[in-house]
């Protein structure tokens, strides 16, 4: 079984010592995201867990704890969000300073390897354009290289629970437009794709439904039995997993996060239909409790 902590919040930078509590109780409890009242029981233990995959743009919190984990057998690896983006954007994120230097502490202790940069999702818009984008992918990809040998970038979709946020970025200047795309984004994965072979990383898509292998682009999967059996030298399942997106190619695992309870705020994520509410959410968790925010 392949563990997810988690698509649906930042586990290593919200929860870490509650992940790590489960991880010597060996179980959590899960509520299923469409029906709440459904409670799932989850097993932790080595034996069960063939990798956990950490989502975050912090692993700070986390990081006193790998030791543990390495102790008890556990394989992991992260899949770290970092894009630069302005605070109208990205509210409460770590300082592009902070972050890359914490991201440099993590793949000196666990490998660069096991480090994924996440340039994801991309925004188009008037202030965040093509030649913005083009200067922050190379400015972070030169700061990032040797600490990593992957990327992975994706444009953002507009789901129906950020149209209020993406309205209030509008009004800011940050207009999103299926027309800038079409002029773009080739343009951009073509730069994006060079810039990061000139630093010694490959770039794959996350969930991307245009096709945007002509430019160099691979195809990715986040959690990635591939990639797994490369660095792990362990076999996993080959299923995709049926929950997720259609162009999603992630194979089949676990999440034990909750929506709703990640307090960045980020004006662009799908994990959170309202920032006030997730915080208030986050402000409830027990971190000895065996789910990660009580009914």
């Amino acid at each position: 079984m392949i563990i997810s902590a988690s698509r649906r919040t930042d586990i290593p930078a919200l929860y870490a010592r509650w992940l790590i509590n489960r991880v010597r109780a060996g179980f959590c409890l899960v509520p299923n995201p469409f029906n709440p009242r459904q409670i799932s029981r989850v097993d932790l233990t080595p034996a069960q867990v063939d990798v956990i995959v950490f989502w975050t743009r912090n692993p700070q919190p986390l990081q006193p704890h790998l030791r543990e984990l390495d102790a008890r057998g556990y394989r992991y690896y992260f899949q770290y969000t970092l894009l630069g983006y302005p605070r109208a954007i990205e509210p409460y994120s770590p300082p592009l300073e902070a972050a890359v230097e914490n991201f440099h502490r993590l793949a000196a202790e666990i490998g660069a390897e096991k480090v994924i940069w996440r340039y994801d999702p991309i925004l188009l818009t008037p202030l965040t354009d093509v030649v913005y984008h083009q200067e922050m992918y190379q400015q972070i990809a030169e700061l990032l290289r040797g600490a990593t040998r992957r990327s992975v970038i994706s444009f953002v979709s507009a789901y129906p629970k950020l149209a209020s946020r993406l309205r209030a970025l509008a009004e800011k200047g940050y207009v999103l437009g299926e027309e800038q795309f079409a002029h773009q984004a080739h343009r951009l994965v073509s730069f994006i794709v060079d810039t990061a072979r000139q630093n010694d990383m490959q770039v794959f898509s996350c969930a991307e439904q245009h096709d945007l292998k002509l430019d160099g682009l691979l195809p990715g999967k986040c959690i990635d039995d591939t990639y797994i059996a490369n660095v792990f030298g362990i076999r996993v399942g080959n299923r995709k997993d049926p929950s997720q997106r259609p162009a999603c190619g992630c194979v089949v695992s676990k999440d034990i996060g909750m929506y709703d309870t990640c307090s960045f705020g980020c004006q662009y994520c799908y994990a959170v239909s309202s920032v006030s509410a997730a915080q208030k959410r986050h402000k409830m968790h027990d971190p000895d409790a065996p789910i990660l925010i009580p009914g």
